[in-house]
């Protein structure tokens, strides 16, 4: 019988002194930072995101990463400052009710899911389209009956090994992670190579102009690039969803965060620059080249070998879509510890000591949605990739905001405090904030994204709707009576003891 953890385990102060019965200690900081980086699938995003990032600014599209990954940076500050005061793998949602109280706290974990949901959409979809381009099987591919069901398939899959446990899908993910990274940096390589060697005549020369902000000449364009650069770098903060079964759960998780950032910054920087001198600005803007370019150059730069470099692709997106599971999985059983949502969500596997009803139920939400989505159209799939973009904003700022709060008190402590609790984490804040804001205006536009729904932009009204639609459930709930401790403050507040047993 599956175990749950709830409230009704409290002392009679309506505190726990205990965990939520995750298995302790599973994790290192190695086995962190692959997980992190397995969640933001560098090389998918890189492949899908660079010819677009490039049609905005041109050849400033290494400034946008490096410009991009600023705000992340201090939302991991955040992140970090958070985690080593209250290891809780419900991370935004916990810190967030902690600071500003259960409403903000409730929209924030909601936000996580969402963009989760979305998310797996996405890469499910290219794990089932390049399992088919990879066996040599076109026809397979260009049918999106068989491509979703082979999808559904794999998401079924990843569901099952996140139900085993994060030992079982740390090893599996130390394997995907090394592939996709020798691809990446294979790919650059060759491309650098190739670029010297007059292989490609339209190859260009390496131009430090690439990282000077006086030749970007359209503030809107290089907005829409950095909008672009953010969902690239999402992804780190499922490390510390996983802070409970880290070992150090205080000190690990934040320190995997900033170590994902930067291994992304060195390894999209290095790639995208290798491939701007070997094809050239121009070519990259090309349309064969604007989806995916990694594969398109990849019979080019790896001769025969090319089905590895499908392979990378297709293994970087399914890997993204077990470790998006995993995180969102353990936000909901925070929540349901909480009473922020119905306990069956905090029921664990007896063997696993994994939130398995939370992971089962989150697989399933994803295959509907994507299933859902793709009947009624695969351009509203695509606009609500483009659409996710808002929950990750929203509850990143969130996280970061309630560092600044939270710690407000201890802010003149000393210069640290001030920095890593206080300045960092606002300007992060204020930064995504201005990207939630900017983007919803953009999508607005009729022409933004490949939809209109309700006579605006299809992307405004699938992101916008999303967290609306968090609302209501979550007012739904609030009518709930097992819900009253959690939205009174009773079950979740600033003086709630941290649910992770001490080391």
């Amino acid at each position: 019988m599956a175990k749950k953890l709830t409230l009704d385990n409290a002392t009679p102060t309506g505190h726990i002194h205990v965990g939520k019965g995750l298995e302790t200690g599973a994790l290192g900081v190695v086995g962190s930072t692959v997980i992190g980086l397995a969640s933001t699938a560098p090389l998918y995003s890189l492949a899908a995101t660079l010819g677009w990032v490039i049609l905005a600014v041109g050849g400033q599209a290494p400034l946008v990463f490096i410009v991009a990954c600023i705000p992340m940076i201090f939302a991991a500050l955040a992140y970090q400052e958070l985690n080593r005061e209250m290891p809780d793998c419900g991370t935004t949602f916990v810190w967030g009710a902690k600071a500003f109280g259960p409403v903000i706290g409730w929209i924030g974990g909601w936000s996580v899911a969402v963009a989760s949901i979305m998310v797996l959409a996405n890469v499910g979809e290219i794990t089932g389209q390049y399992f088919w381009l990879l066996v040599g099987n076109e026809e397979f591919a260009d049918s999106r009956p068989i491509v979703v069901i082979t999808s559904v398939i794999f998401m079924a899959i990843m569901t099952l090994i996140s139900t085993a446990g994060v030992q079982m899908g740390e090893r599996m993910e130390m394997v995907l992670m090394g592939i996709q990274i020798l691809a990446m940096v294979l790919f650059g390589v060759l491309a650098l190579v190739h670029s010297l060697d007059g292989t490609n005549a339209g190859s260009v020369d390496f131009d430090w102009n690439w990282f000077n902000p006086a030749e970007l000449t359209s503030w809107s364009g290089f907005m829409e690039a950095v909008l672009l650069a953010l969902f690239i770098y999402w992804g780190w903060d499922t490390c510390l969803a996983l802070n409970e079964e880290t070992k150090n759960p205080r000190k690990t998780p934040g320190r995997a965060a900033i170590s994902s950032i930067v291994v992304l910054i060195v390894l999209y920087v290095g790639v995208s620059v290798a491939v701007m001198m070997f094809l050239g600005v121009d070519g990259i803007k090309n349309a064969e080249n604007l989806d995916d370019v990694f594969s398109n150059l990849g019979d080019v730069l790896f001769g025969p070998w090319g089905w590895f470099l499908l392979l990378a692709v297709m293994l970087s997106a399914a890997s993204s879509t077990q470790t998006t599971i995993l995180p969102t999985a353990r936000g909901t059983l925070s929540m349901a510890v909480y009473r922020a949502l119905p306990s069956k969500f905090a029921s664990l596997h007896p063997k696993f000591k994994t939130p398995w009803f939370s992971t089962t139920m989150m697989g399933v939400a994803a295959i509907v949605y994507y299933v859902g989505m793709s009947i009624l159209s695969e351009d509203m799939l695509l606009d609500s990739l483009t659409s996710m973009g808002l929950a990750v904003a929203l509850y990143y700022s969130i996280t970061s905001f309630a560092c600044v709060w939270y710690f407000r008190d201890t802010l003149r402590d000393s210069a640290r405090n001030l920095w890593l609790r206080g300045i960092l984490p606002a300007l992060g804040g204020l930064l995504l904030a201005y990207a939630f804001v900017q983007s919803a205006i953009d999508m607005w536009d009729k022409n933004y994204g490949n939809t209109v729904l309700l006579g605006v932009g299809g992307s405004f009204v699938i992101g916008i709707g999303a967290i609306l639609v968090g609302f209501l459930l979550m007012g739904i709930w609030w009518l709930r009576p097992h819900s009253k401790p959690y939205f009174a403050g009773e079950s979740l507040n600033r003086d709630t003891p941290v649910l992770v047993p001490e080391e």
